[in-house]
């Protein structure tokens, strides 16, 4: 490989890392929503893998069954946290064009999975 090609390469991947460090920013102020028991409790979720918000229904808080109610906190808190890592693995694959870039990983690994 030529020293110019290999300098072109170079730059493109210094863009592309510069293109995902943005498109990270970006994610941590993009939210997506989830919610379980019917929507009795809903989870907000933001691109950065963090719990933005939860609303439980006051007709689920029940004293005598606490159980079912957190299994419905984790249940929404899961699938937020999934849905908003969905959302930011299909943004780098519009950045990267599907393309699975050695060293990158999937960006699920930003929320530890």
């Amino acid at each position: 490989m030529s020293k110019k090609m290999l300098g072109n390469l170079m730059k493109e991947a210094q863009k592309l890392q510069a293109e995902m460090a943005k498109m990270q920013e970006q994610a941590k102020e993009k939210t997506i929503e989830a919610s379980s028991g019917g929507g009795m409790v809903t989870v907000v979720a933001s691109g950065a893998g963090e719990i933005v918000s939860i609303n439980i229904d006051k007709e689920v808080v029940n004293p005598e069954d606490v159980d079912m109610l957190q299994d419905l906190v984790v249940a929404a808190c899961n699938e937020a946290l999934r849905r908003a890592s969905e959302m930011v693995n299909q943004e780098m694959s519009k950045l990267t064009g599907g393309l699975q870039i050695p060293g990158l990983g999937d960006i699920g690994d930003m929320f530890g999975k």
